[in-house]
């Protein structure tokens, strides 16, 4: 039986690579729900629609917390040091949170758009100054989320080489449990080592408000590094993701890129943003949840200890929220889209992403008209191997 299911995840279609998986989207029109083989041979609930998707992300005996049984794994479980509160359930989830929200409101991460519109505009001088055809990844969409990160972290983007490399492995599909454990504890290590002259050495960042945690008694030194691990690597490698790809997207619909190069009114580039979000979804893996107790919904019973991938870039995808949802259209209110997820465990840094992609969707395409594709779209390497999608390398031209 569990043979002929569908494996989970698969990849984007050779005709249209910012689609998601052609089986996924077929098993979306059959129904809400459907059973997918993992690579463990576990047999979980693959939930497709938009609706069923909220219902279950909201849902207070839908449990987040990776040790627990009946968890649907997308690789080997590392060692419980190595979990983030992203992987837990409140009240410790809520407890550790709430130590670094106030950096990510709407309002603290706004005061930072002079700053990022910098970064930006500086990133683009060097790179009209360089070489062509030049690797956008290289010379721009990775610098920019990294440096915005380190400055807001307290971390030298000097070590930006080690992070990346290191954050590369943990999210790939196919290294072994003991290389993504092997860089795991050398990016814990080096954020503990940074926890520690934040201890000694305070100053006017995030890293050390988490660390004058330690200080009061609120967070265990470890939990403060781990808590460093996650927003470096979800500081600068879903976005970074999103600027090539979101490029690369825009570049092969050049009526909706003229929309962007037109002018720069706010409102326009806002909208974008959430378009783009909901069409690419680079989440490969989609979020994963676990039952705590049965659950009745779109007349199925979910049974206790039953598994969930809420894979939102078919979510992203439904008909019934989205018209024509394979259409990239920036002038549609997309804004119900769960790229970012829903509920209490909605990705922290949101603000800080759509504050980014705003000021380059903004500022790129109209500072560089002439912005071209330098290979074919099927020469560009795109990540099929890891959980978060995107393109290796993205050559232009100008």
């Amino acid at each position: 039986m569990t043979d002929t299911l569908p494996e989970f995840p698969g990849v984007r279609a050779e005709r249209c690579p910012f689609d998601p998986p052609p089986r996924i989207q077929a098993l979306q029109q059959d129904g809400p729900l459907a059973r997918v083989r993992l690579w463990d041979g576990s047999t979980p609930w693959l939930v497709t629609t938009h609706a069923e998707q909220k219902a279950l992300l909201g849902h207070p005996q839908v449990s987040a917390d990776v040790t627990r049984p009946g968890y649907p794994l997308s690789a080997p479980r590392m060692e419980r040091s190595s979990l983030s509160f992203i992987l837990m359930d409140d009240p410790e989830h809520h407890r550790q949170r709430r130590m670094v929200q106030g950096a990510f409101t709407v309002r603290r991460v706004e005061g930072m758009r002079p700053a990022v519109q910098r970064i930006v505009d500086g990133l683009i001088d060097d790179l009209l100054a360089g070489p062509k055809p030049a690797d956008l990844v290289e010379a721009f969409a990775l610098p920019v989320p990294s440096l915005v990160i380190c400055e807001l972290l307290g971390v030298p983007y000097a070590d930006h080489d080690f992070f990346q490399d290191n954050s590369k492995t943990i999210i790939k599909r196919d290294v072994t449990a003991e290389e993504r454990a092997a860089a795991g504890g050398r990016l814990f290590e080096y954020l503990d080592a940074l926890v520690g002259d934040k201890l000694d050495h305070p100053g006017d960042d995030l890293l050390s408000q988490v660390a004058g945690r330690v200080r009061a008694g609120e967070l265990a030194r470890a939990e403060a590094a781990q808590m460093g691990v996650l927003l470096l690597i979800a500081g600068h490698e879903t976005t970074a993701n999103m600027i090539a790809l979101g490029t690369l997207a825009l570049l092969q619909h050049p009526e909706q890129l003229a929309l962007l190069q037109g002018g720069d009114d706010p409102k326009v580039v806002a909208g974008a943003v959430e378009e783009l979000l909901r069409y690419l979804n680079i989440t490969h893996s989609g979020r994963r949840r676990v039952a705590l107790t049965d659950i009745e919904i779109a007349g199925q019973v979910i049974r206790a200890g039953e598994g969930l991938i809420l894979a939102n870039d078919i979510a992203n995808r439904d008909p019934g929220v989205f018209p024509r949802p394979d259409e990239l259209d920036l002038t549609r209110d997309a804004r119900r889209h769960v790229a970012f997820g829903f509920g209490v465990h909605q990705r922290l840094g949101q603000p800080l992403a759509r504050l980014e992609l705003q000021v380059v969707y903004g500022t790129l395409y109209r500072r560089i008209p002439t912005l071209a594709l330098a290979t074919e779209l099927d020469r560009v390497p795109f990540k099929h191997d890891g959980q978060v999608y995107g393109v290796y390398e993205l050559p232009v031209t100008w």
